[in-house]
């Protein structure tokens, strides 16, 4: 096992591609406004992203650069979904974020178009990224939040390996109102690519 370094994430970062399952994680392309624009029609994504809550190409395309500069600024890897049999075409987005990483520990948020939908995508994509954090990248910790009511991305956490630690009371501002958030974690130590 590769020792944890922070040398490793200095800027620019190159987000990688990363083959999971039936998924495929890669790098943000100008080609995926139309990702932008499905997400940006979703009642949820745009409240707790970035994804501009009315959709223009001018609004895409700054969504897009942004991600390319979380990674050129070292902010983090932030990744588009993809099915392996459709490769560019895009069905969400995971961004491992490292604004914690002098700690040892990165945040992982995720989302699903609504087309894509139940068919564990999520699930894969999610255990592509802890495999490349752990293996690659000698995170210790890995943690994400899940608000009570999503009991599907609840579910998608638990399948990855990660453990429910909390219930942290009005954690993150969503529409206008403090929300109640579920800590999940999981540590690299724990973590064994076989069992997942």
């Amino acid at each position: 096992m590769s020792r944890f370094e922070l040398s490793t994430f200095q800027p620019p970062l190159r987000v990688p591609e990363l083959r999971s399952g039936p998924t495929v994680l890669r790098p943000f392309d100008l080609a995926d406004l139309p990702l932008v624009r499905e997400a940006a029609a979703d009642p949820y994504i745009p409240t707790i992203t970035s994804v501009p809550p009315t959709y223009s190409d001018d609004e895409g395309r700054a969504f897009i650069e942004r991600q390319f500069e979380r990674s050129e600024g070292g902010h983090g890897f932030p990744f588009v979904i993809a099915s392996a049999a459709d490769p560019e075409r895009g069905i969400g987005a995971l961004g491992l974020w490292l604004r914690e990483i002098e700690s040892g520990r990165a945040s992982i948020g995720y989302w699903l178009t609504p087309s894509a939908r139940g068919a564990h995508l999520a699930g894969w994509a999610l255990r592509g990224v802890v495999a490349f954090a752990f293996e690659t990248l000698a995170i210790p910790r890995l943690h994400l939040f899940v608000e009570p009511w999503n009991v599907a991305s609840q579910r998608t956490a638990e399948a990855a390996g990660f453990v429910r630690e909390a219930l942290l009371r009005g954690w993150e501002r969503v529409d206008d109102s403090q929300r109640d958030a579920f800590s999940y974690a999981l540590l690299r130590q724990e973590w064994s690519a076989g069992a997942l």
